[in-house]
């Protein structure tokens, strides 16, 4: 039975699309079989696999009006144990359209169900926002990964979002967990991407990733020509730091590092993250 994983964060720029493909091609480059799941409006994800996302095909859209079923959508990628439901503008409208379905909230999850017996892990890229189609996503989930930025303002929203995070576990998905805290886009050389590093690790302990994931120019070039990382440039330290990352993922899921191992979500109210967004209010 695959596990799925929702990367998600509502703020933008934090290098969610980039570590949803760059780590699933990472965890397929070793030879196990990933899904990605497309649920961003903006397709990029989609993009950054060599898709066009302008192209005619079955989409998420799709599968979560209900006209085609998940396997449908699956296309292959220029990685042997890569596979992709793309995604397309279609769904800019799908939360309109969907606000009067019965368990609206469920109907990702009922789609990828049957596809969890053929993929040791999906993952999903959801769009930076928490409506409808990332609350489709953390139901379908398993586990949430959650990338943060070490820059300023990175923090901001941490707290609705791990509120969020909660909510969906209370009600609609009691064993969604913490799959771990991705520090994304870091310098070294700033004085405040080493506090960010410190704060995180501090509140989130053994939650957050061992990897981080430095700054570096080839992964966005790697997007722009389509291309996971690691097919555009292997040697680079964005393919070296996404490798760790997915190695870590296996270690942490094959229960061979204890310290890596999924916790619980603690809501917002006992986040200090929630206190740093009152004082900056």
């Amino acid at each position: 039975m695959g596990k799925i994983v929702a990367v998600a964060n509502q703020k933008g720029g934090v290098g969610k699309t980039t570590t949803t493909v760059n780590v699933s091609a990472c965890i397929a480059a070793m030879e196990h079989k990933v899904l990605l799941v497309d649920v961003d409006p903006q397709s990029n994800a989609t993009s950054a696999l060599g898709f066009d996302k302008n192209e005619e095909h079955t989409s998420t859209y799709d599968i979560l009006i209900g006209s085609s079923s998940a396997d449908t959508a699956v296309r292959d990628t220029t990685l042997a144990y890569l596979k992709v439901v793309p995604s397309d503008i279609n769904l800019v409208g799908a939360e309109i359209e969907l606000v009067d379905v019965e368990n609206r909230e469920m109907l990702l999850r009922n789609a990828l169900a049957p596809l969890k017996e053929s993929f040791e892990y999906v993952f999903i890229d959801c769009p930076p926002s928490l409506g409808l189609l990332t609350i489709n996503a953390l139901v379908a989930a398993d586990s949430v990964l959650v990338p943060v930025q070490t820059e300023y303002f990175a923090l901001e929203g941490l707290g609705q979002l791990l509120n969020t995070i909660s909510r969906v576990k209370r009600s609609l998905n009691p064993d969604l967990e913490l799959e771990g805290v991705l520090l994304t886009m870091f310098d070294s050389r700033l004085k405040l991407s080493n506090q960010i590093v410190e704060e995180v690790r501090r509140y989130f302990e053994e939650r957050v990733f061992k990897t981080v994931i430095a700054r570096n120019v080839r992964l966005s070039e790697a997007q722009s020509f389509g291309k996971p990382i690691i097919l555009y440039d292997a040697a680079s330290l964005g393919a070296r730091h996404y490798m760790e990352l997915g190695r870590e993922i296996l270690g942490r899921n094959s229960g061979s590092d204890p310290a890596l191992r999924s916790d619980g979500v603690k809501p917002a109210e006992d986040n200090p993250m929630s206190d740093r967004e009152n004082n900056n209010a």
